[in-house]
């Protein structure tokens, strides 16, 4: 009897139909595109990759290509679905000649750099197609952004003689690839540098790029756990779970969950700085929803919090660049020295704080000497502090909290066949682009909340995505993050809900991903996807 995993590797998944024979296919210009922020900046920096036209693929009479030999590699954190990046890239090169070969790096960009790889074939790829994990190669989140790191890289690809190098990442990694692009073209090597665009997060989105892989399973999965506990809440009836959900810098990953979900009460990180929510203000906004939910005998609710949302609380936030500010002079800061070192305003909010929270922000540093605000138990912060709220109003009801953290679970598990097929479509879509000669492209696939057959098929120049930004002092190109649109349809439909959703036990209960089965309910689609299109 044949095992799930063993299934799973054979299934066979729809592809766009402009991917059946990339013999058949190539792209024309159309429109150029520029940043819509800094474009001088980065065209400076850019010269020869800033200002190219979008490609639109299109279909041709067959004709004959040549072997190519192509590198690819894994940058930064693990997302469901890199595996069949990899699988139609070399499916798709095979298609262009069948001498093509496939380079894989090791442990991420510093396998470019220290020259780590190995070939991929095709009876090692058969093993990973539809898995999750990065470990048929290993990942790293190292940059290649030095001259030495760009000169080694340039010399690794020089000596493979590659046509080609695809990197599979998020916005760092995509504004890397362009970097490389730029590189080799100012020094006369060929090598044709093509992006993919992976983010767990979901916060590498635009107009070409609807969403970004990996996002989809990983919210998938977490809202299996988050359905899963909201029936034992129903079940129990006497328990409050605060979960913290990954999305640092957004907070797609929360509101695609309620969505999927219905959970009680959900934050989101953007509506709470454009509306300037104090910290005070959402503790007694969760206090009021769990003493009216008791009084209708209800001592239980499902709350959702976005991992970075204590960045975007005004007071929190001017507390932590104070503190970093403060952390660059002293190695330890005490507690008894921060009255003395702190604004008025700013050692207030720190006193409001439990005591495990004020230890935290004191001895959690990041490499650069800042507070590490992903280690905040954020969850526990807010369960401390509406205990405390109740205690002042003298609830007379049950108060049970639960405190969890949903992260690494979504990052490796099983891709949905949504981003299996998206994955194995981004693979061949890179091979098409470096076929073509495309170089400083991200590979793009638009209309993804129809048929798979309807996909259409792009390159986007990475350029045209940048801005400049500050980091570590330093104005820097980056691909913007895409935060949470509260004017969008998504966003909007959620808010229409949420009041009632505080009130009634309005749950959806979605259960584990489906592999098999009708497209109805094994080609499910995100629903903000489905909202915004």
């Amino acid at each position: 009897m044949k095992s799930f995993v063993d299934l799973r590797k054979k299934q066979e998944l729809p592809s766009p139909r402009e991917l059946e024979s990339l013999t058949n296919i190539c792209f024309e210009n159309k429109e150029v595109l520029n940043p819509k922020k800094d474009a001088e900046e980065v065209k400076k920096l850019f010269p020869h990759t800033c200002g190219m036209p979008l490609l639109k693929a299109v279909e041709k009479k067959a004709k004959s290509h040549k072997a190519l030999k192509v590198g690819v590699v894994f940058s930064g954190g693990q997302a469901s679905g890199g595996h069949n990046v990899i699988v139609g890239l070399h499916t798709g090169l095979h298609q262009l000649h069948s001498q093509s070969q496939l380079i894989g790096f090791l442990d991420g960009p510093s396998g470019i750099t220290k020259g780590k790889y190995k070939e991929l074939k095709v009876d090692e790829l058969d093993g990973y197609k539809n898995t999750g994990g990065f470990n048929l190669l290993g990942s790293g989140r190292d940059k290649i952004e030095t001259q030495e790191q760009l000169s080694s890289a340039l010399q690794v690809v020089k000596d493979l003689s590659l046509d080609g190098l695809v990197i599979i990442g998020g916005d760092d990694s995509n504004t890397n690839a362009a970097v490389l692009a730029e590189y080799f073209l100012s020094h006369g090597c060929e090598t044709k540098v093509v992006g993919v665009p992976k983010t767990i997060d979901g916060d590498l989105k635009n107009e070409w790029v609807e969403i970004s892989f990996g996002f989809d399973t990983a919210c998938r999965t977490y809202s299996e756990m988050i359905g899963n506990i909201q029936r034992d809440a129903l079940s129990a009836k006497k328990y409050t779970h605060f979960i913290k959900l990954m999305g640092r810098s957004a907070s797609h990953i929360a509101l695609e969950c309620s969505l999927l979900t219905h959970p009680n009460f959900v934050m989101i990180s953007e509506e709470i700085e454009k509306n300037k929510t104090s910290l005070q203000q959402i503790v007694s906004e969760l206090t009021e929803m769990i003493i009216k939910r008791s009084k209708n005998e209800k001592n239980y609710s499902v709350i959702l919090i976005p991992e970075g949302v204590i960045e975007f609380i005004p007071e929190m936030k001017e507390l932590i660049n104070a503190l970093n500010k403060l952390l660059v002079d002293k190695k330890i800061l005490s507690k008894e020295s921060l009255e003395q070192s702190l604004n008025k305003e700013s050692y207030k909010t720190f006193q409001t704080l439990p005591e495990s929270i004020q230890e935290q922000l004191l001895l959690d540093r990041d490499p650069h000497g800042n507070v590490q605000v992903s280690h905040i138990q954020t969850e526990k912060l807010f369960i401390e502090m509406v205990r405390k709220q109740l205690e002042i109003k003298k609830f007379e009801g049950a108060f049970s909290p639960v405190a969890h953290f949903f992260g690494y679970e979504g990052r490796s598990g099983f891709p949905s066949n949504f981003d299996a097929m998206y994955c194995l479509a981004l693979g061949k879509t890179a091979a098409a682009l470096i076929s073509n000669g495309a170089s400083g492209y991200m590979a793009a696939i638009k209309n993804l909340s129809q048929d798979v057959s309807s996909w259409e098929i792009f390159g986007v120049p990475i350029t045209s995505l940048m801005n400049m930004e500050t980091r570590k002092g330093k104005s820097k190109p980056v691909i913007k993050k895409a935060l949470v649109d509260l004017g969008g349809k998504a966003f909007q439909f959620f808010a229409s809900q949420r009041v009632s959703w505080q009130v009634e036990d309005n749950y959806l209960l979605p259960g584990p991903m489906q592999f098999f089965g009708p497209p109805l309910t094994d080609q499910q689609r995100s629903p903000s996807l489905l909202l915004e299109k």
